[in-house]
């Protein structure tokens, strides 16, 4: 699952947070900044982008389309907590409830649905039945794309990472893992919208790889499939990269950490206009739309730890 920009508070769960570095003496491990797919796709995006969710860590509005992908991976993940037989659509739908009291416990997710909560140039927001009802749905259709009964995970909701020979920290979490009898790998990833057009296959593939490139660097295995489950149609991509194509894409993410860390250096993070700007909560400091962003946060850089990696070059 790719997770929308983190405000200051999910810090601790988050695969872009700063991590501690081990190989420094207790309790003055300098922290060390790290590149998720999410983040990295952020600043392919738009460079600014990047620093307003993971150096200035500006908050973010939820959505409601964004807490209904959270819940119903919520629901596939507990799925697996229960006997295969077990694995229903109907008991799927049964965890649809105690998922959601869990999100709701979130005030701001719970905000979403309360009367007048919308602003005023915004449409009204569902009703929470009808919303609930979207979320039940989706989860159904996943039982069009697989039989829940006749697999066992070998990872949910993974944590996956590995440091690079030149450094660089890769981080990310892997909706499914599964590992056949023979070694054989594939990752899998749920989406609650629609299959893209093929012109955009690559774009949504961008996030597996990243994931198999640190499973292979990690295990020694290249994953034999990488899946991409769309609920909202019903459909799935499928992909089999091999060892080649992972150190092409390898080269790819250094050049990112690259371009990432000179941005650091300068402060120069610069906008890229989109039709994505459309649904960017950061327009009112963005120039391209008249605004000025806030100085550039070197203390907060620093404490993340940006200030311990030296810039790298790179052939």
């Amino acid at each position: 699952m790719v997770q929308t920009g983190q405000p200051a508070d999910g810090a601790a769960s988050s695969p872009d947070a700063p991590v501690a570095d081990t190989g420094a003496g207790e309790g003055r491990a300098p922290r060390r900044p790290s590149l998720s797919p999410s983040r990295a796709a952020d600043f392919k995006t738009c460079p600014l982008l990047y620093r307003f969710r993971t150096i200035d860590r500006l908050p973010e509005r939820k959505s409601p389309a964004a807490v209904r992908g959270t819940l119903v991976h919520s629901v596939l993940e507990r799925l697996y907590d229960l006997p295969a037989r077990q694995r229903t659509p109907e008991a799927a739908r049964e965890l649809v409830a105690p998922a959601w009291e869990e999100l709701r416990a979130d005030p701001e997710v719970a905000e979403l649905f309360a009367e007048g909560s919308a602003a005023d140039d915004a449409p009204e927001p569902p009703s929470l039945e009808a919303w609930l009802d979207s979320a039940g749905k989706l989860v159904e259709t996943y039982f069009s794309l697989e039989d829940p009964s006749r697999i066992e995970p070998h990872g949910r909701e993974e944590l996956v990472e590995v440091t690079l020979p030149d450094g660089l920290l890769l981080r990310g979490y892997v909706d499914r893992l599964d590992v056949a009898p023979n070694g054989a790998i594939r990752v899998v990833d749920y989406k609650t919208g629609s299959m893209p057009r093929e012109a955009f296959e690559g774009k949504a593939l961008f996030q597996m790889k990243f994931y198999a490139l640190v499973l292979w660097r990690t295990r020694g295995v290249v994953a034999s499939q990488l899946k991409l489950l769309y609920l909202g149609d019903g459909d799935a991509l499928t992909y089999a990269p091999d060892e080649a194509e992972l150190v092409r894409f390898e080269r790819t993410l250094q050049a990112i950490w690259a371009a990432i860390e000179r941005a650091v250096a300068t402060g120069d993070f610069r906008p890229n206009r989109s039709r994505l700007c459309d649904w960017c909560d950061h327009q009112a400091l963005c120039p391209s739309f008249g605004g000025t962003p806030p100085p550039f946060p070197a203390e907060a850089a620093a404490a993340a730890g940006w200030a311990t990696l030296p810039i790298v070059e790179r052939d």
